[in-house]
């Protein structure tokens, strides 16, 4: 599950609350600011029973005092020395000694992915991390990654976004070459960052200070034609006794039983909510009508920023002009 930053930050209880019954729930991701899951781990007691993700590289987080890369945010950073200090940053926050997964961010197209293995390697063979993932690769890239000797085999996700609203990694051919690298599919945004809910009708309903309205898809002209496949999706879900939210998740794990969903939540109840529907087993029709509206929908808008779309492209090693080491 994803909680990102929809958990209010005036309220450090409310932090804390949402991550236990995940746990019960035995959700398999927790992606959350990493002091708040220090704070749970150090309540509980439970670091064991949690399968840990956390990324780096999607830019320069380190103080302008220990700033390792010349180049100014918010540009991907996924030089050797950055890597090395995001680690041990994450480390020290999360208040552990190893992390389950973890991911590039955001691929840095200015180094060599075969270089950002080989910076990895020493910490996957000391136990440190013990899988690693890439996010908003393409599929080039994600092969290239896979074809280093030993530490690429221990990629084993791809966190990319899908959802009824974005087919993109299926029309782009990635879905078919992470199946065949035996590379699963994290799903982030499954539910269109919110829209598909139905929650907000008019952009009226949305707080002045809510990022999506940057978003294309948000805007005054796109936001009401995009209710058209928000309410022909809630329609399938009254059929089933589900909410939209559900259907949704439900027809990604019936289409793609190998992915892992992770739609953002923000209280418990809404956690279970999304978690359930992984017990919801639509019938062969009502995938079918799932998958003819969202290839037949006119959705308004490209998902992110025009700069925030990334071919997830890398230079080759012989490109690279390094940073005073070796590989």
């Amino acid at each position: 599950m994803a909680f990102a930053s929809t958990i209010p930050a005036s309220s450090k209880t409310h932090e804390i609350i949402p991550i236990s019954p995940t746990a019960e729930f035995k959700s398999e991701y927790i992606d959350l600011a990493e002091k708040i899951l220090s704070r749970w781990f150090a309540q509980t007691g439970r670091r064991a029973d949690i399968f840990l993700a956390t990324k780096f590289g999607y830019t320069n987080l380190a103080a302008p005092s220990t700033l390792t890369s010349s180049r100014p945010t918010p540009a991907p950073d996924s030089t050797p020395a950055y890597i090395r200090t995001a680690l041990a940053r994450s480390l020290e926050q999360l208040g552990t000694e190893y992390i389950d997964l973890y991911y590039q961010h955001r691929v840095d197209p200015t180094v060599p992915i075969e270089v950002v293995l080989e910076t990895l390697r020493p910490f996957v063979d000391a136990g440190t991390i013990r899988w690693l993932g890439l996010s908003e690769c393409s599929a080039a890239t994600l092969r290239r990654a896979k074809a280093v000797p030993g530490v690429g085999a221990k990629i084993i996700a791809a966190q990319m976004e899908y959802s009824p609203f974005t087919l993109d990694i299926e029309r782009s051919g990635f879905a078919q070459a992470a199946e065949e690298l035996g590379v699963a599919v994290v799903a982030y945004s499954p539910l269109a960052r919110g829209m598909v809910a139905g929650a907000q009708r008019t952009l009226a309903d949305f707080s002045p200070t809510d990022a999506r309205l940057r978003l294309p898809r948000y805007s005054p002209a796109n936001f009401p034609k995009n209710l058209v496949l928000v309410d022909a999706l809630a329609a399938v879900g009254v059929k089933h006794g589900c909410s939209p939210a559900q259907v949704a998740l439900a027809w990604i794990l019936a289409e793609h039983p190998g992915w892992v969903p992770i739609p953002a939540s923000s209280t418990p109840a809404r956690i279970l909510e999304n978690a359930r529907s992984a017990e919801i087993v639509l019938s062969d029709e009502a995938v079918k009508e799932i998958r003819r509206l969202a290839e037949d929908a006119e959705v308004a808008g490209a998902r992110m920023f025009g700069e925030g779309i990334v071919e997830g492209n890398c230079v080759e090693v012989k490109e690279w002009e390094g940073e005073g080491e070796a590989m």
